[in-house]
């Protein structure tokens, strides 16, 4: 278990809702995918170290993490490094 005090919550700010505007207007993800993009770029804008998804079809995809690093590049946001939890697993 994760204690309290190392959980830092993110807010959904304007910043935030361009960056994921933009992932949709470049076709990295379709309008259908918005709350995909948001979580996107939240990770991205707030430089999480790595975002952590189950999502293999529109956020854990070699393809998409190429746009996505390629659209935050151009705009001046880090690249973002993102994996299914079966990579932080420890068994």
């Amino acid at each position: 278990m994760i204690p309290p005090d190392c959980y830092q919550y993110i807010e959904m700010t304007d910043e935030v809702k361009a960056l994921a505007l933009l992932y949709i207007s470049e076709n990295a993800l379709g309008k259908a995918s918005r709350n995909d993009a948001y979580h996107i770029a939240l990770a991205s804008v707030n430089r999480v170290d790595c975002l952590i998804s189950w999502n293999f079809k529109h956020i854990v995809n070699y393809d998409k993490i190429k746009m996505f690093n390629a659209i935050n590049m151009r705009f001046g946001y880090p690249l973002i490094d993102i994996r299914s939890p079966l990579e932080f697993l420890k068994i």
